[in-house]
C-alpha cells in the first residue's frame, strides 16, 4: 500500500502502524483499548492468502436434486427445539416429516 492514496488524501501506513512501547511491545493500556470484533465481523470478512483474496465458494447446483427448495414457517419453539441439537438440524426435521408421511 503506498504510503499516500491520491483518492483518500491520507497516510496510511501511518494510520495503519501499531502503536507500541518503547520497548517495541504493547503496554497492557493499549492491549485494552483495542476493542473486541464481534462474531460476524469474521463471517462477513474477505480472506486473503498470500496477499491475495480468496472466493469464498458454497456447495454449488445438485448435479441430480433430491429436494426443493421452499420457504416454511416453523413455530419458535420447533426452531429453537431442533436449532439446540446442533449441526445437521434442517436434515432431523426433513427426517421427522418424512417419517410422519411414512406412517400416515
Amino acid at each position: 500500500m503506498n504510503a499516500k492514496s491520491a483518492g483518500l488524501k491520507s497516510n496510511l501506513q501511518k494510520i495503519d502502524a501499531p502503536v507500541l512501547s518503547k520497548k517495541g511491545e504493547p503496554t497492557k493500556k493499549e492491549l485494552d483499548e483495542i476493542p473486541e470484533l464481534p462474531r460476524e465481523f469474521f463471517d462477513e470478512g474477505q480472506l486473503y492468502r498470500d496477499g491475495e483474496p480468496v472466493e469464498r465458494r458454497g456447495r454449488g447446483a445438485q448435479k441430480k436434486p433430491t429436494k426443493r427448495l421452499l420457504s416454511l414457517r416453523l413455530s419458535p419453539e420447533v426452531i429453537e427445539y431442533f436449532q439446540a441439537t446442533g449441526k445437521g438440524w434442517q436434515t432431523r426435521i426433513n427426517d421427522v416429516l418424512r417419517k410422519y408421511v411414512k406412517t400416515h
